[in-house]
């Protein structure tokens, strides 16, 4: 019997911290899923295509984005949501999401952005925050699940 707290191994609202990760990276990105299809947090909306260099509606002014890459966002983050139910699930979720976000940047950072191969609309600053993403999920999946509950004794 312990008297350690179970905030002292990682766990919070019966949850441990990779699993928390997790969520919170798959919720935010199905905000941004969701909000991409916002008129006024994305502007020129009206410039909004399904797919392809010629969607050049900004989320948040910032990041071109293309119905296709909302979609994509909004998949992943509810991925993300449903694998976090389990810390194993949580940690392969934010090291293959993350993996697949440094993916997505170094082929936006290949193609282009006028090139008619950036079917996802990718602008240099969606590239770049998507390889800072990428880099910050692995790390997170890593540092999180470092003491996970089926390891620990």
């Amino acid at each position: 019997m312990t008297t350690a707290s179970p905030h002292a191994h990682g766990v919070h609202f019966g949850r441990a911290d990779v699993q928390n990760a997790g969520m919170g990276v798959g919720i935010v990105l199905m905000v941004v899923g969701v909000l991409g299809f916002v008129p006024g947090i994305t502007t020129r909306y009206s410039e909004l295509m399904f797919l392809g260099p010629d969607s050049h509606a900004m989320f948040l002014g910032l990041f071109q984005v293309c119905m296709l890459l909302n979609i994509v966002q909004l998949a992943i983050g509810a991925t993300g949501w449903a694998m976090s139910r389990t810390e194993h699930g949580a940690r392969n979720y934010l090291m293959g999401a993350g993996a697949l976000y440094i993916i997505l940047s170094i082929f936006g950072l290949s193609v282009g952005v006028d090139s008619a191969a950036n079917f996802l609309s990718l602008n240099m600053t969606d590239n770049w925050t998507h390889l800072v993403l990428g880099v910050l999920m692995i790390a997170a999946g890593w540092l999180f699940s470092r003491n996970m509950a089926g390891e620990r004794e």
